[in-house]
This record gives structure tokens, C-alpha cells and sequence, in this order.
């Protein structure tokens, strides 16, 4: 394991541990030579293109609501030392730590892929969900546009979908959203986690600071584009005592409705999780993991389908009383309208014979 003595700026993992499929292990030492340097270490983001053969991935997972999905990119840039997609880094023979949310990839065919999908004459239309694993809108988004390419291929099928996001930067892809909506072919997730923007910057270190989540939920709900907030991970002796003001500051932004998943943390994630605690919150970290414990059998993860995304046991159980109540003051929806799947169509491509008689 590569461990790290001091804060890396601006990222949320702590250390940089080698791919659980390397058959070598780096591990760093203490050689008495280590100069303190009071300023925090610094690293750069590096972007990668990744070839990739299909598009659209599917899933048979009974608890995540959906099973065909699109991820733009792989690894996240928002630093999210919880993040369930870390350990997938380790696929690509990297660190699910450091390297998850700086060596990055993206999918720059990735509109010319889901036209050919789509237009496959086998596709039969479902419901797409945007962003299941990295988040669509991370910062490289603003200059690479995979994802606002991947939406303007959906509106020229009709193709519904969903999309989750904690980034303000799906405001610029308004104008598409909007149109949809017109359509009833979109539904959106803005992820938001507290209303404290220290605690915030600590847990997200690169996402948008809760205001601006807030004014993405107003702005979208303005625009007609159904919103739905998730306040997800919720996080024992950390963030759940923010449960009721989320949603209340939710629903007066005017989101629809609202969910919640219990903190996660499989594999490599138990590790990273519990660095980044005893980092930045000493004073909590081990009635933190306690808590977790009690969510999950005893153990720091279960991953059990029906109980992984809430937990189990009497804190479980107060933490699903405490939302459903919440959800019920505030007046916000447990799942959003369907979307119309009678539009799907394929487009006429440039010198297609038109149908006279269609």
C-alpha cells in the first residue's frame, strides 16, 4: 500500500493502495529522510480516452432501479472517498484510492455508439438510466461534452432516461432537458448530501457546494424538468441528523420527490472510508464505524440485495421511519411519474427514401 502522510489537495482518498489484481504491492515506508512540508502534496488530473465496443450496459440487480445504463466516463474527478464505483479502478490496474479520481477515462465514440444501438433493429426502448456508476457532469464534462453528446443522441430517438448527478454543471444542458421534459422522456437526480458546506467540501471535495444543488434543483423544476433529490450516502454520526433539512430545503426548491441509500463500503472501499475519517474527523470516526457495524449484521458491509441499499437492524429502521416522515411533511414523491415510451423512433438518416404512405 501507498500511504500518504499528508492531505492531498483538492482529493478525497488518503492513500493509493495497489489494484487488487496486481501481482506486485507497493507499500510506502518511513526511511527517516521525509522532510514536513506544511503545504499540502498536489496532483493532476490525467484524461484518457477508452475504446469502447458498446454503449449501453445492463445489469440484473433487483435493488438499483433500473438495468440499462450509460457511464460516460470511468473514475470521478468529485473525490467522493465513499464512492461505490472506486473499486472498479482496479479492473484497469489502478488504485481504486488516488488513481480512482485522477487517471481518468472517457468515452469520446460514445454518441456514435448509442446511435448504432439504437438504431439496431432488435433494440426494443427502455428506460436508460445516465450516470449509474461516475457521476456524468464532473468537471472534464465541461470542455469533453461526452454526456451532452449522449443526450442529444436520446432526444433524436426519443429516447427516455434518467440522470443523477451532484454537479450544477447539468444547467447547461438545460435546453435539452427542457425539451424532453416537453416530452415527458427525462427524469433527473441531484445528489445532495448536507446543507453544511464545510462538511460538504470534506466528504466531495470537487462537487458543487450545496447552494449551488440547491439552485440546480430550482432552475430544473422552473424549466418543467421533474426533479427528484437523493440524499445518498447517508452516513451514521455524520450527515443523517441533515436528513429532514435536506428535504425540506428540497421540496422548497421544488423537487418532486426524494430517496436515500445507506453508506456502502465494499471492498477497498471499507479502507479508504476509514483513512479519510481519521483525517478529517477524528473526534468521530470510531462511533462512525460503530454505527455502521450496527447497520450492517456486525459487519462494515453486507451486501445482501434488499438490505445493502438501507441497512438492517433498529438504526436502519429509525433512519426509513425518520425519511418516510420527512417525505410526507415536505410532500415529496417515493418515485417520479413514468416516463412515455410510446415515442421511441428511429430517426431518417440523410438520403432515406420518405414514407408516403406512413
Amino acid at each position: 500500500m501507498t500511504t500518504f502522510t499528508q492531505q492531498i489537495r483538492g482529493r478525497g482518498a488518503r492513500s493509493n493502495a495497489s489494484g487488487r489484481y496486481e501481482a506486485q504491492v507497493r507499500e510506502a515506508f518511513e526511511d527517516g529522510w521525509t522532510v514536513e512540508d506544511p503545504q499540502p502534496l498536489q496532483i493532476r488530473t490525467e484524461v484518457a480516452p477508452e475504446k469502447a465496443k458498446v454503449i449501453i450496459t445492463r445489469n440484473d440487480s433487483p435493488d438499483v432501479g433500473f438495468s440499462a445504463s450509460i457511464n460516460p466516463y470511468r473514475g470521478c474527478e468529485h473525490g467522493c472517498t465513499y464512492c461505490y464505483a472506486r473499486p472498479a479502478h482496479a479492473y484497469m490496474g489502478l488504485s481504486p484510492g488516488l488513481d480512482f479520481e485522477t487517471k481518468l477515462f472517457f468515452k469520446p465514440d460514445a454518441d456514435v455508439l448509442l446511435e448504432r444501438e439504437l438504431s439496431n433493429p432488435r433494440y426494443r426502448p427502455e428506460i436508460i438510466h445516465v450516470g449509474g456508476n461516475t457521476d456524468p457532469y464532473q468537471p472534464q464534462e465541461r470542455n469533453l461534452r461526452v454526456t451532452r453528446s449522449i443526450i442529444e443522441v436520446l432526444s433524436r430517438f426519443n429516447q427516455p432516461f434518467s440522470i443523477i448527478t451532484k454537479s450544477a454543471l447539468i444547467l447547461r444542458d438545460l435546453d435539452l432537458l427542457a425539451s424532453m421534459a416537453d416530452r415527458n422522456l427525462v427524469r433527473v437526480a441531484i445528489s445532495i448530501t448536507s446543507t453544511d458546506r464545510k462538511l460538504s467540501r470534506s466528504m466531495e471535495p470537487r462537487a458543487a457546494t450545496p447552494e449551488k444543488r440547491f439552485d440546480a434543483v430550482r432552475r430544473l423544476t422552473e424549466a418543467g424538468v421533474p426533479t427528484m433529490v437523493m440524499f445518498a450516502p447517508v452516513i451514521p454520526g455524520l450527515n443523517d441528523h441533515e436528513l429532514e433539512a435536506v428535504l425540506e430545503r428540497s421540496a422548497d426548491a421544488g423537487a418532486r420527490g426524494a430517496g436515500y441509500v445507506a453508506l456502502r463500503l465494499p471492498l477497498e472501499i471499507k479502507d479508504l472510508f476509514r483513512e479519510w475519517l481519521e483525517t478529517d474527523h477524528p473526534d468521530r470516526a470510531g462511533r462512525v464505524m460503530s454505527l455502521v457495524r450496527q447497520m450492517r449484521g456486525g459487519r462494515e458491509y453486507d451486501a445482501q440485495w434488499g438490505s445493502r441499499m438501507v441497512g438492517q437492524g433498529p438504526i436502519a429502521d429509525l433512519l426509513s421511519k425518520r425519511f418516510a416522515a420527512a417525505r410526507r411533511r415536505y410532500g415529496l414523491a417515493d418515485r417520479q411519474e413514468p416516463l412515455d415510451m410510446t415515442l421511441f423512433q428511429v430517426p431518417p438518416k440523410a438520403g432515406d427514401q420518405i414514407d408516403l404512405f406512413g
